[in-house]
């Protein structure tokens, strides 16, 4: 039997109004402390967005969706943030704040293969149904 890893995850919303508090799902980030993995799937679906928010710049919000895989990574283009220490940039990303980018609360779950849980919950959660 393989081993399963407990893991904790949020999903990335975009906000285009937080006065409105409508949201559209743009990724998802997960983090297994056990084994050392964090990681995030994300993807703005334009034309979904630009129906909550007609004159919402896209590129302004996928340079700030991009750099939540770098944050994961903890790659230098991450900036400071990337130089933290794995569980303080998953703590960082899913921080509450009233911003245009917001995560969901935080949930758990175990999983043989990580990957394969972080791709199933974008399938499930991000992913718009038509395709």
């Amino acid at each position: 039997m393989p081993k399963r890893y407990p893991f904790d995850y949020a999903v990335v919303r975009v906000v285009p109004r937080v006065d409105r508090g409508e949201f559209l799902n743009a990724g998802v980030v997960l983090f297994s402390s056990t084994a050392a993995f964090l990681a995030a799937r994300i993807a703005c679906d334009h034309k979904r967005l630009k129906a909550l928010a007609p004159g919402i710049d896209t590129a302004m919000i996928d340079s700030y969706l991009d750099s939540i895989p770098k944050v994961c990574a903890g790659t230098a283009d991450a900036g400071p943030i990337g130089a933290l220490a794995q569980r303080a940039r998953f703590h960082w990303l899913v921080a509450p704040r009233s911003t245009i980018i917001q995560t969901s609360p935080v949930h758990s779950g175990v999983h043989h293969d990580l990957e394969a849980a972080l791709e199933s919950l974008f399938e499930k959660l991000v992913r718009s149904p038509e395709g």
